[in-house]
């Protein structure tokens, strides 16, 4: 197991760190303080072969690129106050209205304009053990940042071991009653961007979705997914289900309520024979197969990304939950914290 910091450029004043962890499978995960952000995980194939299979960027600049701010795709964020959509940028908590920042086509997403992924958290702790290595992150967020009650704060631990799993641990407590969902952002594509995710076989463990309004916001309905493209149960090739859908996927998939950790996913990639299974205690994921990702963005060693070039699993509270009366634990309370923990295990088959 190794360790590594380095420096990862600068933000105005602010210096830029970039933590390494590797096992000795030869796995990489390199994280930024930057938005808690991983900005690489490096696996090999089945012939031993590595290569980058999530989007990001080799120094700080490529986030802060034209091209990247203006498509905003979230590349390996740690997402909060709120991960996805909350209708309107709005919601009632206790009696008292209260209003976020709206950032997309007036609802709020992923936090506002500064949420958790645009800002520098402390790294608390960098520890190397005999079978793992991990980094904590932490982070305060002020009463009423972006429109949201309470002081918060948050801490993430990433953890890689020798069983190739990538362990992402969050943990948060307030001092007021405050929505709060905490996701990692990552999109991944198992063929090292050799192609698209078309040839990924996916197998995704639920039967039922939100129902988004038009603009893709849950008010509360539920889809079976039975005979429809996003029935993922008994695994697909991506390519059958993309096929039928005119722009992907941007689905919030249910799974049990029960907060223990469950097997969700899995992803298969039969050329590179890499593979990967989602394991999580949260209720749901969102699944997002990159439509809408500008291919203007490349990392600095070729690697191309764009439409269909990366899908994300972004695990987390229902979306719109303070507005959704069944949404599970979508408020946090003083005195119970908030925990979340994925696990992104890769193999090869």
């Amino acid at each position: 197991m190794k360790t590594n910091k380095t420096n990862f450029g600068t933000i105005e004043n602010d210096v830029v760190s970039l933590y390494e962890l590797s096992n000795e499978n030869g796995v990489v995960v390199k994280i930024a303080d930057y938005g808690a952000t991983i900005t690489s995980i490096l696996t090999p194939d089945a012939r031993g072969n590595s290569r980058e299979i999530t989007c990001g960027f080799e120094n700080i600049d490529g986030y802060f690129s034209k091209a990247y701010k203006e498509n905003a795709p979230y590349f390996g964020g740690t997402v909060g106050r709120c991960a996805s959509r909350i209708h309107d940028g709005k919601f009632t908590l206790e009696g008292q209205e209260y209003t976020l920042v709206g950032n997309d086509r007036g609802n709020h997403l992923h936090g506002g304009t500064q949420g958790f992924d645009r800002r520098i958290w402390k790294a608390e702790e960098f520890i190397k053990k005999d079978t793992e290595v991990s980094l904590t992150m932490t982070l305060h967020s002020p009463d009423m940042e972006e429109g949201y009650p309470g002081n918060v704060n948050v801490k993430t631990t990433f953890t890689l071991n020798n069983e190739n799993e990538l362990i992402i641990s969050y943990d948060a407590e307030t001092d007021k009653a405050t929505p709060i969902s905490l996701t990692n952002h990552s999109y991944f594509n198992l063929s090292g961007f050799e192609e698209t995710v078309h040839n990924h076989k996916v197998t995704i463990h639920s039967d039922a979705f939100l129902e988004g309004d038009d603009k893709g916001v849950p008010q509360g309905g539920k889809v079976s997914v039975a005979g429809r493209p996003e029935d993922f149960r008994q695994g697909k090739l991506f390519s059958e289900a993309l096929d039928q859908m005119e722009t992907g996927f941007d689905n919030y998939f249910l799974f049990d309520k029960n907060f223990q950790m469950k097997k969700v996913a899995s992803f298969e990639h039969a050329d590179s024979g890499r593979a990967m299974d989602v394991l999580t205690t949260e209720p749901g994921m969102l699944f997002y197969s990159g439509y809408f990702t500008s291919d203007l963005l490349k990392r600095e060693n070729g690697d191309q990304y764009g439409r269909y070039k990366a899908f994300c699993c972004e695990t987390h509270r229902y979306p719109n939950s303070p507005n959704l009366k069944d949404a599970p634990k979508g408020i946090t309370h003083p005195g119970e914290p908030y925990t979340s923990k994925t696990i992104f295990k890769f193999y090869t088959i």
